[in-house]
């Protein structure tokens, strides 16, 4: 029988001191997604039966284009965000696990960085 408090038993188990601030992130930006997931969608289902002028002339609104990209960039960093949990939660190797979590952010902002300049490239157009 060991005895030893608690403290003594957690103590070289790993930091306590960032989870609090990735799980704050994750849950400001699935609050942030409600209402920009809902204009998206409603903005996309607008656009679903416009012909393809139309579509572009909604695009030309500066606030159409502000909150697209609001959107990419919520959504984009809120998922990289969940992989990463994802991936410290389930890959037990140390650097398969960096390497997943660092691919992912930078697919993540790749893709971002892509959705944005198409965005940007249609409203400048």
């Amino acid at each position: 029988m060991r005895y030893e408090s608690f403290l003594k038993r957690a103590q070289g188990l790993g930091s306590a001191k960032s989870g609090v601030y990735h799980w704050l992130l994750q849950r400001i930006t699935a609050f942030a997604l409600i209402p920009l997931g809902l204009w998206f969608v409603g903005f996309f289902l607008l656009l679903l039966s416009a012909p393809y002028p139309e579509a572009i002339h909604f695009f030309s609104s500066p606030w159409t284009v502000t909150l697209a990209i609001s959107f990419i960039i919520v959504l984009f960093y809120h998922a990289s965000l969940s992989m990463q949990v994802i991936w410290e939660d389930y890959v037990p190797h140390e650097l398969t696990r960096w390497c997943l979590v660092m691919g992912t952010h930078l697919l993540s902002f790749f893709l971002a960085i892509l959705s944005i300049l198409s965005i940007l490239k249609i409203y400048l157009t």
